[in-house]
């Protein structure tokens, strides 16, 4: 069970997968391990949930709300190559960062957040 702590405010861009060079969406929340939870979790109905967008590639921090959604809007209107170097500059290997996100290193301890990828 992951604390109430990690749900804090994590302003944030970010980017989920369906797999290396898989589906790619782009969004922006105020609570990045809350949402990036929901994908994982098949709970987030619509785009993410009908093509199995679950694993978190990149994301980028902000310090307030309206930036973030500003660089949603530019990210949104790249090109697909584009999002690809940006994930692929920082997560060559699209790993899943979300245990890293939420500070898991024991995953002997915590097997539910191990992702398919490593």
């Amino acid at each position: 069970m992951v604390s109430r702590d990690a749900y804090n405010v994590f302003i944030a861009v970010y980017m989920m997968a369906s797999r290396k060079h898989g589906v790619i969406y782009t969004g922006v929340t105020s609570q990045l391990p809350r949402r990036a939870g929901q994908h994982r979790e098949g709970r987030m109905p619509g785009f993410t949930q009908r093509y199995g967008v679950k694993r978190l590639v990149w994301y980028e921090p902000h310090d307030s709300i309206l930036a973030a959604i500003q660089r949603e809007k530019s990210l949104k209107k790249y090109k697909r190559e584009w999002k690809v170097n940006l994930i692929e500059r920082d997560n060559p290997d699209w790993h899943d960062l979300f245990p890293t996100l939420m500070g898991v290193t024991d995953f002997d301890r915590w097997p539910e957040l191990r992702s398919n990828d490593r």
